[in-house]
């Protein structure tokens, strides 16, 4: 079980690796392009080898992307779904140059129009970039907090994605926040028991291959996106001990998502937080 963070990779994408070492962070994710526009930057493979070799060197992995946030494979807009498979095809070849496992992103809104109205074209955006992508590396999809109209806050939404899908590369993220966020307790031993189980009933154990580690600003249920940092926040110390005590979650890397203490992000403070719950949970299995 690896504790990584979310890092910047501004400037050069060898830099993340220091960043990460700077924290603490055993794993990390990343974008390799800005988050909130469709440009995407043509890199050489020296930039590419040079990250290989500081990740191999500083013994961080797994390593995964993040999908820009303007996807959404439920637009109605044909031009932006074009983009938006073009995106995600772009970056799962990039992960695949960085030696990275996946690609993590939110499958987007259905607009009103309920999830069974645009299943059919989520599913085909999904298999016209996994016809493409590297044989190697996961599309990830994550849950949401319930907000809005986004499509993959419950467990059998994303099966309701992932099953006609039927590739073996699409693969779930769990943000704890988020889940929590959207009414799944996390909060206690017990509950954190009963969340694994639903979702391994209906996901299945290997769908799930990263979680978004994020206390939560919101109580239970209250279906918004607040991140916390941990400990400070609903999910509270005892659910993270939880959870990384629980079998479902042993071998599976934790990437924090936190607003950190100094307002830029995961930090220290927060890796180490986590590291330490790590410790209690493992002595205590």
């Amino acid at each position: 079980m690896k504790i990584g963070a979310h890092v910047s990779s501004a400037g050069t994408l060898d830099s993340s690796i220091e960043r990460a070492q700077e924290i603490g962070a055993e794993a990390i994710q990343i974008f390799v392009s800005p988050p909130q526009n469709w440009a995407f930057k043509t890199r050489d493979e020296s930039e590419f080898e040079l990250f290989r070799q500081k990740a191999t060197e500083a013994k961080i992995e797994p390593i995964f992307l993040h999908g820009i946030y303007l996807i959404n494979l439920a637009t109605p807009k044909e031009v932006n779904l074009e983009k938006a498979i073009d995106s995600l095809k772009r970056y799962l070849n990039t992960c695949a140059k960085l030696g990275g496992s996946g690609v993590i992103f939110h499958v987007g809104s259905h607009l009103g129009k309920g999830i069974d109205s645009v299943l059919p074209q989520v599913i085909e955006a999904l298999k016209r970039v996994l016809h493409d992508a590297p044989e190697d590396v996961d599309l990830v999809l994550e849950n949401n907090a319930g907000q809005g109209r986004n499509i993959g806050a419950h467990f059998d939404e994303l099966a309701k994605i992932i099953k006609p899908v039927n590739d073996p590369r699409l693969k779930v993220c769990l943000d704890t926040a988020h889940t929590f966020a959207s009414g799944y307790n996390i909060t206690t031993p017990d509950s954190v028991a009963s969340t694994a189980k639903e979702f391994t009933d209906i996901l299945g154990e290997s769908a799930l291959v990263a979680v978004h580690a994020n206390d939560s600003k919101v109580d239970l249920g209250e279906q918004r996106d607040r991140h916390e940092n941990i400990g400070d926040g609903f999910i509270g110390n005892e659910g993270f001990q939880a959870l990384l005590a629980h079998p479902l979650f042993q071998s599976i890397p934790f990437f924090l998502e936190v607003p950190g203490y100094d307002g830029k992000g995961p930090d220290r403070k927060n890796v180490e937080a986590l590291k330490k719950l790590r410790g209690q949970a493992l002595s205590s299995v």
